[in-house]
């Protein structure tokens, strides 16, 4: 009597097949409800107003069942809120909490914030403080003109480097290494003419040690730029004042771009770094102004 087909060999050489993966699986380790819960984050993040559960799940594209445990933990934790009678979600402020206790930006705060403070009111302008994210910049520290009008970027702000004072000092003042990078991300994104002309800049911002342009996010104010250097000479990050000219000028631009630099100064020697002393009164940057910023 013929012996009936073993199925084991079957078996045997399905499995190979079964373990068998394209290399881009390599990333789909992962953990499904922190991705959940991340997504709902960055959801509320450009949010103006509260959202439901349901609204939640239908802009992720998800089931409500699917986002229900997850915006429960976040509110457990304590990482978004709902008001009194409303069902709807918004983000805390834990989150800045705990960068804000991230300890170099603990220092760099701790060190700013108060040579800012003094800054501001001998300069008679408002300040901010901003570092490098990615290929943007983002303000983490800002204090008020004591003037009755005045111009202020809110923390948190985030803007392309490129297209900001700022941005074109961080990178100038980068390591070789990651401004070689940045100049080969900016690249892919203008015209060859542009990013030669952009690059030809931001080596005259390093040559020069600060940026100064006017009109380029709101007409009427002057972008003037410092970096905040570490022992190496590389920006950790940088201090800019939106100088906004008045009618009964208290301090000149002059004056109040000196006070800015002695700022800038003192939190980089804080840090062991040392700024190059520019000529003043401060000179525009005579190199091809960046393209106009996006609206």
């Amino acid at each position: 009597m013929p012996r009936k087909p073993s199925t084991t060999s079957d078996k045997t050489s399905a499995r190979p097949a079964k373990a068998i993966r394209p290399a881009s699986d390599k990333q789909a380790y992962g953990a499904p409800a922190l991705e959940k819960g991340i997504d709902v984050i960055e959801l509320l993040a450009g949010m103006s107003k509260g959202v439901t559960q349901s609204e939640i799940a239908q802009l992720l594209g998800r089931s409500l069942q699917e986002v229900y445990r997850v915006v429960m933990v976040l509110e457990r934790r304590g990482y978004i809120q709902r008001r009194p009678d409303d069902d709807g979600f918004f983000l805390s402020t834990r989150l800045h909490d705990l960068s804000n206790r991230y300890p170099p930006m603990r220092r760099m705060l701790d060190i700013a914030v108060p040579i800012m403070n003094s800054a501001s009111v001998d300069a008679y302008q408002a300040m901010h403080v901003a570092i490098l994210d990615h290929l943007d910049i983002r303000v983490i520290a800002q204090v008020d003109s004591p003037a009755p009008l005045g111009f202020r970027l809110r923390v948190g702000t985030q803007n392309p480097a490129a297209a900001t004072a700022s941005g074109r000092v961080l990178i100038a003042f980068q390591r070789p290494a990651v401004k070689d990078w940045a100049f080969s991300e900016i690249e892919r994104t203008v015209s060859k003419d542009t990013a030669k002309a952009l690059e030809a800049r931001i080596e005259e911002i390093r040559r020069c040690g600060y940026e100064m342009i006017a009109g380029e996010g709101l007409q009427g104010i002057t972008d003037v730029s410092f970096p905040i250097l570490d022992a190496d000479g590389h920006a950790m990050a940088v201090l800019t004042m939106p100088y906004l000219p008045s009618t009964k000028e208290r301090v000149s631009f002059e004056a109040a771009c000196r006070t800015q630099f002695q700022a800038a100064s003192a939190i980089t020697r804080s840090f062991g770094g040392t700024l190059q002393v520019p000529d003043f009164p401060l000179a525009p940057i005579r190199k091809k102004r960046p393209p106009a910023r996006p609206t």
